[in-house]
């Protein structure tokens, strides 16, 4: 009899050749049991994506709610459909002034080729630039501003008038002129280690790309909704983007992402074509109830209030001679070994041990902890443990 992991390689297109083809039976709170029953601490959130814990109440009522109702109608844009205003309004609430209008999509890296499109519409300009070792998703638009040639490389030709400078550099600032339609940064660097933007640099950039009128379009695709322990990453900064791109952990499990401007930039893309960008199944409603509930459940549980103190807490257990160093900030953090054999066998015997960890894109040596937001301090302290016992 064919097993299901065969069925799923022969069937399922893969994207790396050594997945971990965990079987997956149900979900819970921090946990993930497999199909025999084995419970599995989950550090992973499904990269920063399952952000209340896995099948949260409130969220999967508000679904089925939703589901009763109805689901699809029409592609974005055209009808009126509360759970979409609902967020739309909730967001504006949440956030300054300037950033009160939002765009619905169906993944960040959509959220990113709307907000690098919304940027040329705002300036008629066509440069942009981003940083190395950025990760912004995979499509076209995304991966040119890909912060890894490797990654790069077998796609080209992508978008001309990319620039790619240093990240954390002030004097790479200095690439930014006139013909610079945008900026594109993250406040945490997602795929190379959680690397933090320093203040100065964030306040250098804000300088040159106001001497330019250059828009700041920031990614916080991971940041979002409280990882860092504000609402928002650039809270922890002293700058407000013109735009704002979210994803993953806003969606409490369900696919749905984000940008947002204020409703004069955002009032370009409805004319002159009118129509500028399209999606079907953006702002899907039961997607968009998914995420309601999500924000209410996080802004109403003081969930984000002791988010500092789980990093602490982290940052105080994770102690021994082969961690080099905790990158990172919130739930976002980045154990830095001695190299990539370290990494690999740490997230393979923690596994064996029911702790679920995982790898970086860009960094081969460091390993990821991103937890679901509502991870219990025992939990954490649990984890650790088998952190430690596995790099003795």
């Amino acid at each position: 009899m064919i097993s299901a992991v065969d069925i799923y390689k022969k069937y399922q297109a893969q994207t790396f050749p050594y997945p971990s083809l965990l079987e997956v039976e149900k979900a819970e709170g921090s946990y993930i049991f497999d199909t025999n029953n084995k419970r599995y601490l989950d550090f992973i959130a499904g990269v920063s994506a399952t952000s209340i814990g896995h099948s949260n109440q409130e969220v999967i009522e508000a679904v089925k709610s939703q589901i009763d109702k109805y689901t699809h109608v029409m592609v974005y844009g055209e009808y009126v459909q509360k759970p979409q205003y609902k967020l739309a309004k909730l967001l504006s609430d949440n956030l300054p002034n300037s950033l009160s209008t939002t765009y619905f999509t169906n993944s960040g890296t959509e959220a990113i080729e709307g907000a690098m499109k919304l940027a040329k519409r705002i300036n008629g300009r066509s440069e942009i630039i981003y940083f190395k070792d950025s990760y912004h998703g995979s499509t076209q638009g995304s991966l040119s501003v890909m912060g890894n040639e490797f990654y790069k490389a077998k796609y080209r030709p992508l978008l001309p008038n990319c620039k790619q400078i240093e990240f954390n550099n002030t004097s790479s600032l200095n690439n930014i002129s006139k013909k610079t339609s945008a900026v594109i940064v993250e406040t945490i660097q997602g795929a190379s280690g959680f690397k933090v933007a320093n203040d100065n640099f964030l306040i250098e950039l804000e300088k040159k790309c106001k001497e330019f009128d250059v828009l700041i379009i920031m990614d916080e695709i991971q940041t979002c909704f409280g990882r860092t322990g504000k609402l928002f990453g650039f809270e922890n900064t002293s700058i407000i983007p013109d735009i704002l791109c979210i994803a993953k952990g806003m969606g409490g499990g369900f696919p749905i992402g984000a940008f947002i401007s204020s409703w004069d930039n955002m009032n370009k893309l409805t004319f002159n074509p009118k129509l500028g960008h399209i999606t079907t199944f953006g702002g899907h409603p039961v997607n968009c109830a998914a995420s309601y509930a999500t924000l209410k459940y996080i802004l109403k549980n003081e969930i984000i209030e002791v988010i500092n103190k789980k990093e602490n807490l982290f940052r105080k257990l994770l102690v021994h001679h082969k961690i080099k160093s905790i990158t990172g900030k919130g739930l976002m953090l980045s154990i830095d070994l001695n190299d990539e054999d370290e990494a690999n066998k740490l997230v393979e015997k923690c596994m064996q041990d029911g702790l679920l960890l995982f790898f970086f894109l860009f960094n081969n040596s460091s390993v990821r902890i991103s937890p679901p937001l509502t991870i219990s301090f025992n939990e954490i302290e649990k984890g650790c443990n088998i952190i430690l016992k596995n790099l003795n």
